[in-house]
């Protein structure tokens, strides 16, 4: 039913998208030629809320999500301002945090160190997670700029996620969350890749990235668990926060459309197949994925370190890829 859903919507915004105004036109920012549909990501709503109905997720946790998703889903008919938006955002992650963050322990769960519960710094531990989740639903968004890359990252970064909360025993209808929201992805992708018949738009990327941050708070019940979830969407993390250090370096206005992420940079100015830059981002993330996994009875040191690790690995690709460019 999932892929179902996630492969009805994609089909229906490649047919009608036009009709509904929902169109990307190329600028010389984009990464496409063609005007093409958007809002192809109606499907993966739809399935949220389905899913989240039929299975009793939470409702703070579907409501701020699907109330996001549909402002975002205007968003793709005309242009939203950016304060708009972000406010917009800042009170769907509100809505979300504030049920569970005077009861989610957040700290290392052993003898020495019992578990706490969130009540004397609950402000300032929903003002740092409300960061992260609008955070990852903007960091998602501004990724997805060329064929394939959101639909694989939501396929892989909900499978582990699935696996993850499958192991840790915890509320077993996130679980079902997380695979459907997979599968989703997964019926969207033959409508956007290895060429894109229509775009998943703000609808799809910002809900996907605001639903898997509340998922990863959800799951966390100690700083070990918040970092090993979080990693699940490491290469995404990675080449936004490196991006932006960059234009930042180079005096850009942050608020500017720009193609500067090494995804793009791939994909425009070395030429190769959009399908394949995010096939390669959405394997290096499933093998970080699993490798995190691998180490997590070894601690939250070890899982850092490994973090830190990738972190440097891909800065110096980056830079290598970057700087070949200015030769």
């Amino acid at each position: 039913m999932s892929w179902l859903l996630g492969s009805g919507g994609a089909w229906v915004i490649t047919n009608c998208g036009r009709k509904l105004r929902l169109l990307d036109d190329p600028n010389d920012r984009s990464s496409h030629r063609v005007a093409t549909p958007k809002g192809g990501g109606i499907g993966i709503l739809i399935t949220f809320i389905f899913i989240s109905l039929l299975f009793s997720i939470p409702k703070y946790f579907w409501i701020s999500s699907a109330f996001l998703a549909i402002i975002s889903f205007w968003g793709d008919r005309q242009e939203i301002s950016p304060n708009f938006r972000l406010s917009a955002q800042f009170i769907a992650a509100l809505i979300l945090l504030v049920p569970i963050a005077t009861s989610i322990p957040f700290s290392h769960n052993n003898a020495s160190n019992p578990p706490y519960v969130i009540k004397e710094s609950s402000i300032f531990i929903c003002f740092i997670l409300s960061v992260f989740i609008v955070g990852t639903a903007n960091f998602y968004n501004f990724m997805d700029g060329i064929d394939g890359i959101a639909g694989i990252t939501g396929v892989v970064g909900f499978g582990l996620l699935a696996f993850y909360a499958y192991y840790s025993g915890t509320n077993p209808d996130f679980v079902i969350l997380a695979v459907c929201m997979s599968l989703a992805c997964l019926g969207f992708l033959p409508f956007n890749i290895p060429t894109a018949k229509v775009f998943m738009g703000d609808v799809g990327s910002i809900l996907l990235g605001f639903v898997f941050a509340g998922t990863v708070v959800y799951l966390s019940k100690s700083l070990l668990d918040f970092f090993c979830a979080a990693s699940f969407l490491f290469p995404f993390y990675a080449d936004e926060i490196t991006t932006l250090v960059v234009r930042v370096k180079d005096g850009d206005r942050l608020t500017r459309p720009h193609r500067r992420h090494l995804y793009q940079l791939l994909a425009n100015e070395y030429g190769i197949e959009h399908w394949r830059v995010s096939l390669g981002y959405g394997l290096s993330q499933l093998i970080i994925g699993v490798s995190i996994l691998l180490i997590k009875n070894f601690g939250i040191l070890a899982v850092i370190s490994a973090l830190l690790f990738y972190f440097c690995c891909f800065i110096g690709m980056s830079c290598a890829f970057r700087k070949k460019l200015l030769l």
